[in-house]
């Protein structure tokens, strides 16, 4: 009788694993959708909307893994069906995006640099398909630059760059998108930790004061900064800054950084 009650729990342990859930899956579709429009955008030469588009990707991203948890929908489907959606949205389109706009007229150099970024995006993932168990509880950093920041950063630059249109010649500009789109993805596979907000307890009480530098933040922001792809690109520069401020100062004070913060190797666990 026991051998057959143990059998069964198996049997229903695994119809849980195999099973595909409507809504975390639905808006991993959307964050797909939303790659792919981004890609076709780009193709067409409006870079705004294709910015955009990865901007709703983030959106969907993030909410297709915290959806999955709270209703406890999570599946082995969802998490491969997350990993290829971010790969499109977060490794594919910046990459193409960022060769259409500007890498192209370096040639080969060019299409290397949009390689690298692609690849290193890649190997974020594959990283953690293989290192991360979904089943832990959350980690308050990430080990190495997030893959929706990293196409946050280059689609906003791409966007700042066209809005402001500044006096430099388009090669010395494809120079300068070479070194970024190389330099954003071996941030994407370096050891730095970076702060995940997964610790962030919105029920918790915060002392008053915390509030007020909150809104004072939005509000000089919101003053200085007019179009939201100015205010993305100085957010994602920011974070990016704070993590190598953070592991300078973690190592000049003799510390591993990863010793003393649980870390995770990529931005969520998938639905």
């Amino acid at each position: 009788m026991y051998k057959r009650a143990f059998e069964l729990r198996s049997a229903r342990r695994n119809l849980k694993k195999k099973t595909v859930y409507l809504l975390p899956n639905l808006l991993t579709t959307v964050a797909l959708f939303c790659g792919f429009f981004a890609i076709i955008r780009a193709m067409d030469g409006d870079f705004r909307s294709a910015a955009l588009a990865i901007f709703f990707s983030t959106i969907f991203d993030n909410l297709d893994g915290r959806i999955a948890r709270l209703t406890h929908t999570q599946s082995s489907f969802g998490a491969e069906y997350d990993s290829l959606s971010d790969m499109i949205c977060f490794g594919a389109a910046p990459s193409l995006i960022m060769y259409e706009w500007s890498l192209k007229l370096m040639g080969r150099p060019g299409w290397a640099a949009a390689f690298i970024y692609c690849v290193t995006a890649a190997l974020r993932l594959a990283r953690f398909n293989v290192s991360l168990d979904c089943e832990d509880e959350p980690k308050t950093h990430f080990l190495g630059l997030p893959s929706p920041v990293a196409a946050m950063l280059l689609v906003s630059y791409v966007t700042v760059i066209r809005n402001h249109n500044p006096a430099i010649s388009p090669f010395f500009l494809a120079m300068i998108s070479w070194f970024l789109t190389v330099s954003v993805g071996l941030m994407m596979i370096s050891n730095i930790p970076f702060y995940s907000g997964k610790n962030i307890n919105f029920r918790k009480s915060v002392p008053f004061s915390r509030v007020v530098w909150v809104v004072l933040a939005i509000v000089a922001l919101s003053q200085s900064l007019i179009d939201i792809f100015d205010m993305l690109f100085v957010i994602s520069v920011l974070y990016l800054l704070w993590g190598f401020i953070r592991s300078f100062i973690a190592r000049f004070r003799k510390n591993d950084p990863t010793t003393d913060e649980r870390v995770v190797d990529e931005d969520n666990c998938n639905s």
